[in-house]
């Protein structure tokens, strides 16, 4: 994707979708609670899952919102490969994630149990509460890149000059033409 490798100091990240399997977590939940078993991965083609689900409004927002109040109780658990890279770019900065997620709790007791002590102490969260914000808070932390899973978050920091990679997700597909990686060995490959 690049030549020019990202200091771990300068890249942040989002939460959701990027760090932790929410999706997984969705289609669990909308089985085991409101018997919507036919859902795949594939058919999260839109951010607002209810644009593309076969699902009232009302019970997506109640799966997201049990996810985001409790993250651990609901099983949310982290993508593939996060874990071990966000603790080896610890050892080399302070990580940062910047999320829409309105508190920063239920993210700081899913950290802690997801990761080892010394890596979580290097983890900065930042809960902002809104996804058309994220440029201020990547400036205000000093951050020069970003990655996310909101192909419209992107494409935002990338005309406010923000280096914004993409996490890929079905919801993103087509929808932007900015840098993207598929994993977090992807990640990796960027900053080391």
């Amino acid at each position: 994707m690049t030549a020019v490798k990202i200091s771990p100091a300068e890249i942040g990240f989002d939460f959701d979708g990027v760090i932790a399997d929410t999706v997984e977590a969705f289609i669990r939940i909308a089985c085991e609670q409101y018997a919507h078993c036919d859902i795949r991965v594939e058919d999260i083609t839109h951010f607002s899952v209810e644009q593309c689900l076969a699902m009232e409004a009302g019970i997506a927002e109640s799966i997201f919102l049990q996810i985001l109040k409790d993250s651990v109780g609901t099983g949310l658990l982290p993508m593939p490969g996060a874990v071990e890279v966000l603790s080896e770019l610890t050892g080399q900065a302070t990580v940062t994630i910047i999320t829409a997620r309105p508190d920063a709790a239920p993210v700081h007791h899913w950290l802690q149990t997801f990761f080892p002590a010394p890596a979580y102490r290097k983890i900065r969260v930042v809960a902002m509460g809104d996804h058309d914000d994220k440029a201020r808070h990547i400036r205000m932390s000093g951050l020069s890149a970003f990655v996310d899973d909101r192909a419209e978050t992107c494409l935002q920091l990338s005309q406010a000059g923000i280096h914004s990679i993409v996490f890929s997700q079905p919801w993103n597909r087509n929808r932007h033409s900015l840098p993207a990686v598929q994993n977090w060995e992807e990640i990796r490959a960027l900053c080391f």
